[in-house]
């Protein structure tokens, strides 16, 4: 007689570094009464992150806008992915008035992929940004950015909103794109920095890479020496986390000492700032990130580097952001065919 057995999913074990406490403080239940009644989003939920509780509970989210179901269906992403039909003309209003209420001094906003939409959600994007610029003037933005499939005019509507970070991930080395960032071009990628530093050359860029994927150290460098190479300043790194059997499996877990050696190779090689750890994820410590790029609290007196040319048509209500030395206008975005986490995700 034949029985058929229950499919049994085996959890690895993760090492001990990995372990955080689970979150349930009284700020975090606040903030996630805060995202429910106002019909919002975070990236902090959807993408499974580990410091929720930490962020969270220092009255600290990532706002993810344009839904929740991504167009795209990268390896890594904890993110739904399918075809979206959500479409939300009022939550620029609800994210800013969000951020008004809990008195933020910096929030980070990203979104999934919206391939579906003409301008990838750009327009959504900017009216966000000025949204919270309107609700919390004194708020530093962080923007964290699809790729726009390559679209200039797009990632312009973004940078003339004028946030105070651009950061867009590029999560894991050119060998690797292909098994795991489904519609990602890597030179996409070093051209929207490309098109960002000619457009808005005092505008701090930021990036992020995941560990564990199966990259070598050398790709890991080499991706780390094109970063600066198109005006990156800003750098994270931190471990992978397989969020289901149905997602990428971890090539191996890098040991806390590994991610502060490779974050003393990053200054080395001219990150203004290196964010490393096993738990780091893109928007994680970005008020610290930011200040030590020297973006000004809003309505302060600006902390730009002497000299620095003023941005093309991105002019920053009460202070500039400091410049990246050595930038060079390099030329804009080209058109490349429309296919790439999530910031970030992150």
């Amino acid at each position: 007689m034949r029985i058929d057995l229950p499919v049994v999913e085996v959890r690895e074990r993760k090492p001990p570094w990995l372990k955080v406490r689970a979150p349930g403080g009284p700020n975090y239940l606040r903030l996630k009464r805060l995202m429910r009644d106002a019909n919002l989003h975070s990236v902090c939920e959807e993408a499974h992150c580990p410091n929720i509780g930490e962020c969270w509970e220092d009255a600290t989210a990532t706002f993810m806008i344009l839904g929740d179901i991504c167009t795209r269906n990268c390896g890594y992403c904890a993110i739904a992915h399918g075809r979206p039909t959500w479409e939300d003309r009022e939550e620029p209003e609800r994210v800013a008035r969000a951020v008004r209420d809990l008195e933020l001094e910096y929030v980070v906003i990203t979104s999934v992929n919206r391939d579906d939409l003409a301008d990838g959600g750009a327009a959504h994007w900017a009216a966000t940004v000025r949204a919270v610029r309107r609700h919390a003037p004194r708020c530093r933005v962080e923007v964290l950015i699809p790729d726009f499939q390559g679209d200039a005019a797009a990632l312009t509507t973004v940078i003339d909103a004028a946030p105070d970070i651009l950061n867009h991930n590029t999560e894991t080395v050119p060998r690797l794109y292909r098994v795991a960032r489904h519609g990602g071009r890597y030179e996409r990628t070093l051209e929207l920095f490309r098109h960002a530093r000619a457009t808005a050359p005092t505008l701090p860029r930021k990036s992020g890479i995941i560990l564990g994927l199966g990259e070598e150290r050398d790709e890991l460098l080499a991706t780390m020496r094109d970063l600066i190479g198109v005006g990156v300043s800003i750098l994270t790194l931190g471990q992978y986390l397989r969020p289901s059997a149905q997602h990428l499996p971890v090539s191996r877990y890098y040991r806390p000492e590994e991610f502060a050696e490779l974050a003393e190779a990053g200054r080395a090689l001219g990150f203004t700032h290196v964010e490393a750890g096993p738990l780091v994820r893109s928007s994680y410590h970005a008020k610290k990130q930011a200040d030590s790029a020297g973006t000004a609290v809003r309505g302060a007196e600006p902390a730009a580097v002497r000299g620095a040319e003023p941005r093309a048509s991105t002019a920053v209500r009460g202070a500039e952001p400091a410049a990246v030395r050595g930038a060079e206008p390099r030329a804009p975005i080209s058109g490349h065919p429309r296919s790439e986490p999530t910031s970030d995700l992150l």
